[in-house]
């Protein structure tokens, strides 16, 4: 444990982050796996309406720094490619 008033300070404050990033991360995920799973099941419709969802959660997550901004838009790329070579097939 720390012994100054601003090291505790920024331990809180530093759970507090974990904590949130943590809960982002999981939506992130959960997010992306169920169009995932969609996209598996050959569902272009269910897709099609997830993706503008999946690309928001992404940017958020980027907003709050949790992932870095050009790894959201490398995972919008290819969640979008699935989504195009499933419409095109």
């Amino acid at each position: 444990m720390p012994n100054r008033h601003c090291k505790l300070k920024a331990l809180r404050a530093s759970e507090k982050r974990r904590v949130r990033n943590l809960r982002v991360k999981r939506h992130v995920k959960k997010t992306v796996k169920a169009y995932l799973k969609a996209v598996a099941n050959k569902d272009v419709e269910t897709a099609r309406e997830m993706l503008p969802t999946v690309f928001s959660v992404l940017d958020k997550a980027a907003k709050y720094g949790v992932i870095k901004k050009n790894t959201a838009s490398r995972k919008k790329s290819r969640l979008s490619r699935k989504l195009s070579a499933l419409v095109g097939a």
